[in-house]
């Protein structure tokens, strides 16, 4: 009984979230991506929420339940009409019942390695070329936006291997099993770090020199649809997380789909993000193909 009386009130909470005073951030960050929005010249017409509980578990007399909520948001830039959604995890606490905190789940850091390559291509004179189907890699993106293809390994910080299984669906070919510090691959239950780190995927793109490989454009709107976008959050050098653009909106600017905090249509700038701050760096990448 007590677990279904949890279920229902975080549903019943999370469905009039943008009013209830005890889900106060979560007003607070529609308020804010309104305003983010009246700048591009764009307005949310509709919000709407949907939670599912994902995990309860008691300690004497605190229950702690975990769920995630789904946002819908209906977006209107002049007569262009889309949808941007995202899924954010949380946490609720419960006293004897009573609800007590509700506070977002903060995702895992990334392990930092970096791609190290050392001039393998002109060495072994490898030659791997491919023609980079961009509507595959876009489809790809749209499929598993919010869910996770059993034959790929998930990670809990997965940014960068769905941007990976991505551009491998538009085509980019795999090489460099099994040294994790050259190439781009997963195999089975190992990958190499330019496969499933940010860092490592952002200094690989450029250099690599046939496969998967990619040109930096100095504007994200030079940027078509399959192509990527890295982020440094911190503006450290380090880059954090990594997108694919899969639309783009009445003005022409990307909008990207991502993993981690999982996210559909997202305006590419991420300034709605919590991890953004002023000093965010962005490379653009547009990927290169033989053809």
């Amino acid at each position: 009984m007590l677990r279904k009386a949890i279920a229902e009130n975080i549903e019943e909470l999370v469905s009039s979230f943008v009013t209830d005073s005890r889900y106060r951030a979560n007003h607070i960050k529609v308020l804010n991506k309104r305003a983010l929005f009246e700048k591009r010249g764009a307005e949310i017409v509709k919000v709407t929420a949907e939670g599912q509980l994902t995990d309860i578990q008691e300690e004497e007399e605190l229950t702690i339940s975990t769920y995630k909520v789904h946002y819908k948001y209906l977006i209107k830039q002049g007569n262009h009409m889309y949808q941007e959604e995202e899924v954010e995890h949380r946490r609720a606490t419960f006293e004897n019942g009573e609800y007590v905190l509700d506070q977002e789940v903060e995702s895992l850091e990334e392990e930092e390695f970096e791609y190290i390559d050392q001039q393998e291509d002109e060495e072994v004179g490898e030659r791997i070329s491919f023609e980079y189907d961009r509507l595959k890699a876009v489809q790809y993106a749209e499929k598993w936006w919010d869910s996770y293809n059993p034959a790929y390994k998930k990670f809990e910080v997965d940014c960068t291997n769905y941007i990976s299984q991505c551009l491998h669906a538009g085509g980019a070919p795999m090489r460099g099993v099994p040294n994790r510090s050259k190439g781009w691959w997963m195999n089975n239950n190992n990958w190499s770090y330019s496969w499933s780190v940010a860092n490592s995927m952002r200094w690989f793109l450029p250099s690599a020199k046939v496969g998967l490989r990619a040109k930096v454009v100095s504007k994200p709107e030079d940027l078509k649809l399959g192509d990527v976008i890295c982020y440094d959050f911190q503006g450290d050098g380090r880059f954090d997380h990594t997108t694919i653009v899969t639309a783009k909106d009445a003005n022409g600017m990307p909008l990207v789909n991502a993993h981690t905090y999982n996210s559909r249509s997202r305006y590419w700038n991420y300034e709605d993000s919590t991890a953004y701050t002023p000093n965010i760096q962005y490379k653009f990448f547009t990927i290169v193909d033989d053809q």
